[in-house]
């Protein structure tokens, strides 16, 4: 493999810390999965529009590779090699009252985290006999939980037409991934080996073996925020007694995305704002001050539906799950008292 020419007007985190010396000094390693720099950085340099453009292929990539993986985890999470992670999943700990009891702004809320089974290779490293071994054990323990959280498991395999298009409908099924994802290997054997499970209530779900092993979701209408949090807890311990979770004490919970390190956790609530939408910079003003990220209703790179907007806490390594939730809930009443102010 020889050094990858990058156009000049390339702007990944790949492109800039990729030097030649780098190159030169990984190029050769491998982890003990067999994972190499080339298979590292394949997606950043198939897709050059990419912002970050690496992926991991298990835990020990972070390390075999770290003279390109710390300086992109240092600038994108703001956290150094000699910084140390805490998790905190102690929902006591969150002051969050409903901001909005009347239902006036937030329409739903969601919080998820990415999980990977420890001692096991991430997606983009894994073989197929490995990912079905992940997706056996999950669904055991998923077939463990209880009372709000009991619900069944869909593989995506053999799935049928009904149960598609009512996954869809509630914007539960996952599709294969987009062509970053394809080019970091994360789409081969698809779509054996995955599968959705959620609740009878709806409000809880888990997708198996997307980007990471497991993706656990918590989500509801309207605005209570310590509600879906507690959930997520709940449901995040008891799968954890069956599964164990990759984790390390310096990078937090294990994901093949750098972006996802620390609490993998994405908190996040769609919320009407149609005046504050008339002004972008006091819009943004309020979610800088808070570090949170303001998406279109359909995710990333979308735009906003009547006023309608996707926002989440932008940091997860370095802080904890409760102030990654509390980040967002500070900044969301916030944003509720500008748009009242502006009526």
């Amino acid at each position: 493999m020889n050094y990858p020419q990058f156009p000049k007007d390339c702007k990944s985190l790949l492109c800039k810390y990729l030097t030649p010396e780098v190159f030169e000094a990984l190029k050769d390693k491998r982890t003990s999965n067999g994972f190499t720099l080339e298979q590292a950085i394949n997606s950043g340099v198939q897709n050059i529009d990419s912002g970050i453009g690496v992926y991991a292929g298990d835990k020990e990539s972070y390390t075999v590779f770290a003279p390109l993986f710390d300086p992109i985890i240092e600038e994108y999470h703001g956290f150094t090699k000699e910084d140390s992670h805490k998790s905190n999943l102690n929902p006591d700990d969150l002051n969050a009252p409903n901001p909005d009891p009347e239902g006036e702004f937030i329409l739903s809320t969601r919080i998820r985290v990415g999980r990977n089974m420890d001692n096991m290779p991430l997606g983009p490293a894994i073989t197929k006999r490995q990912r079905d071994e992940v997706e056996a054990r999950v669904v055991q323990g998923l077939k463990m939980l209880e009372g709000e959280l009991a619900g069944n498991y869909y593989p995506l395999l053999g799935m049928s037409k009904e149960v598609q298009e009512s996954l869809i409908k509630d914007h539960f099924l996952f599709k294969e991934g987009d062509r970053f994802l394809d080019a970091a290997g994360l789409n081969r054997d698809w779509p054996a080996g995955r599968g959705i499970y959620h609740n009878n209530d709806k409000t809880f779900l888990v997708w198996v073996n997307e980007e990471d092993q497991l993706r656990i979701i918590s989500m509801q209408q309207g605005g209570d925020i310590k509600e879906v949090f507690t959930r997520l807890v709940n449901a995040i311990k008891s799968i954890e007694t069956k599964v164990p979770f990759s984790y390390s004490y310096h990078l937090g919970y294990i994901t093949s995305c750098p972006t996802n390190l620390g609490t993998a956790m994405r908190a996040s609530v769609h919320i009407a704002l149609p005046n504050l939408a008339k002004d972008m910079d006091a819009f943004e003003a309020i979610t800088d001050k808070y570090h949170l990220q303001i998406r279109g209703i359909h995710g990333e790179h979308s735009e906003s539906e009547g006023g309608v907007y996707d926002i989440s806490n932008r940091r997860r390594l370095g802080i904890t799950e409760v102030e990654a939730v509390q980040d967002m809930y500070d900044g969301v009443v916030a944003l509720i008292e500008a748009e009242k102010a502006l009526r």
